[in-house]
């Protein structure tokens, strides 16, 4: 799909999308829970789709009337599934599900985008060595083989805060108690409590021990509930970068207690409009694309604890910094930082390739609409964001899709 934006300004009110980092939580939480569970507001994109997909092929029963979601939980250390598990294009769903079809004893098999499977699994493969259990890529298939034992793990916290989410969801349900133990540097620690408080609306006890240290007992069960996703910090981020650029929104529908760590954005805009500041995104990194974005067309800024740009949906540090060359900015990416110049804006003179990244085409959008232009592969904000442009469009913007 391609975007054609004009220069335009917003103007209205706007909701959020749902969480989808929330979603995929009260999902899998729900899937290893006793009973009956309904949750309510959830964005039908493709990464939570995906996380859908796979916990029905490990045995929960999900479905869907009026955007809510009726979870009957089951016994995954009893699961035993025959068909394969499709984790599309969504790491976050082949992190959290690696250790939940270990629980059995069962042999599962894990299939996902080509793209996904470059992404690095080396903690779980180590992991799964150290423990003596299978896991196996084979042919673009990952063959994973438990049964999950409870003991001491340790993670590395600089790659992905994914897997430590992934092996906090099932250890609870194994046999003893369980130690998690992360190496320093260790960073989005936000998604980590995020988790823990998924679990705990879920009647699930784990604890931070001290600063990289999460203790779980084991033998616990997962206890249904009714529950509702809140809005999303990570997409209102660009709705109200419009506002940053002089429109003038307002968005609704987010928790102001809220723990997504992309609440961060709020007090990081008044510093992008300043200008020449520098902001530590080690605990927030889904935000680099925005803030690079609106660094070249405010004051410019650098940007630390960026390493982890590298393994998302794209490398996003130099994604980014090639869509924004286009533009005439002046970027340049180090090792763990990126430094972006003030810099005079003009329309590309060429289309801007989305890199099958949908927080590259949602920043790339919001700076289009100051100079214009057009976006190839804009089709990837299915994955957290379907609605994107056509929120935009109601509240202005002048955009044009077409395949």
């Amino acid at each position: 799909m391609r975007a054609v934006i004009k220069p335009s300004r917003a103007e209205g009110t706007v909701r959020a999308p749902a969480s989808k980092s929330i979603a995929h939580r009260l999902l899998i939480c729900a899937a290893l829970a006793e009973g009956t569970s309904y949750i309510d507001g959830i964005t039908p994109c493709e990464d939570v789709l995906a996380t859908v997909d796979c916990l029905r092929a490990l045995g929960a029963e999900i479905s869907v009337t009026d955007n809510v979601y009726t979870v009957h939980g089951c016994d995954m250390k009893k699961s035993a599934p025959t068909t394969m598990l499709y984790a599309r294009e969504s790491g976050s769903t082949l992190r959290f599900i690696i250790p939940i079809a270990a629980l059995s004893g069962a042999k599962c098999a894990i299939s996902a985008h080509d793209a996904l499977l470059k992404r690095p699994l080396s903690v779980y493969e180590d992991i799964f060595r150290e423990k003596e259990l299978m896991l196996l890529k084979n042919n673009k298939i990952i063959h994973v083989d438990g049964p999950l034992p409870s003991g001491e793990y340790k993670l590395p916290g600089n790659v992905s805060s994914q897997f430590i989410s992934g092996l906090l969801f099932a250890l609870p349900l194994a046999e003893g108690e369980s130690v998690i133990r992360i190496t320093p540097p260790f960073g989005s620690q936000s998604y980590v409590r995020l988790t823990l408080d998924a679990m705990r609306s879920f009647g699930v006890d784990a604890y931070f021990e001290d600063s990289h240290t999460i203790r779980i007992p084991g033998g616990q069960r997962y206890g249904a509930g009714r529950f509702t996703v809140e809005g999303d910090y990570s997409g209102a981020a660009f709705l109200d970068a419009l506002a940053l650029l002089g429109s003038d929104i307002e968005v609704l529908g987010l928790n102001p207690e809220s723990a997504q760590g992309d609440k961060e954005y709020q007090r990081i805009y008044p510093l992008m409009k300043e200008g020449g500041q520098t902001v530590n995104i080690d605990d927030c990194p889904d935000l680099g694309p925005i803030l690079m974005a609106l660094a070249a067309a405010l004051g410019g800024a650098e940007l630390i604890g960026t390493a982890r740009l590298r393994i998302k949906e794209s490398d996003r540090a130099a994604a980014m910094a090639e869509e924004l060359r286009k533009l005439g900015a002046r970027v340049t990416v180090y090792e763990n930082s990126v430094v972006i110049e003030k810099s005079e804006l003009h329309t590309p003179a060429e289309p801007i390739c989305g890199h099958n990244d949908h927080r590259v085409v949602m920043a790339m959008a919001v700076l289009l609409t100051l100079t214009g232009g057009e976006i190839e592969g804009a089709e990837a904000i299915s994955k957290s964001y379907p609605s994107f442009f056509e929120d935009i469009k109601a509240l202005g913007i002048e955009v044009t899709t077409y395949e």
